[in-house]
């Protein structure tokens, strides 16, 4: 991947609590900065997830998680993950995700996660609605 790849960034800068004996940010957190932009991914679209999960009783559900490192992430680094949605299927979305070194090329970690679509009561996936896919088609490319 490669950071023309990508619409939205989010920035985030590595915390001493991130890290681990060897000064490099421990594993679990690549996961945590992927889902902290995908939240502000939602966000940059106009989506209210919290709202719409209230309202529609439909929420989305992770049924995947992959993490690819490529190059050590340091404390007090400043670094930007770039968030698009690669995939939309009838039920589920794969998020694409890389962590750059702050405004440039160098490339840290790759990601994926697959979400699942599930009504909340009945706990069984139902389609991804049309207005979910016609923000992220608005505001991002998306292959079918």
């Amino acid at each position: 991947m490669k950071r023309q790849d990508f619409r939205f960034f989010f920035p985030f800068r590595v915390r001493y609590s991130e890290v681990d004996g060897q000064s490099v940010v421990f594993n679990a957190h690549y996961l945590t900065y992927f889902d902290t932009a995908i939240t502000e991914y939602f966000r940059w679209l106009g989506y209210d997830y919290a709202a719409e999960v209230k309202m529609s009783g439909v929420d989305f559900h992770t049924a995947k998680s992959l993490v690819e490192y490529k190059a050590p992430i340091r404390f007090d680094e400043e670094i930007e993950v770039g968030v698009r949605v690669g995939h939309i299927g009838n039920s589920s979305m794969r998020f694409d995700l890389a962590i750059f070194a702050r405004g440039a090329q160098a490339l840290h970690a790759t990601g994926e996660i697959v979400w699942v679509y599930t009504d909340q009561t009945t706990h069984r996936t139902v389609r991804v609605n049309d207005r979910i896919r016609n923000m992220i088609a608005a505001a991002d490319v998306v292959s079918a």
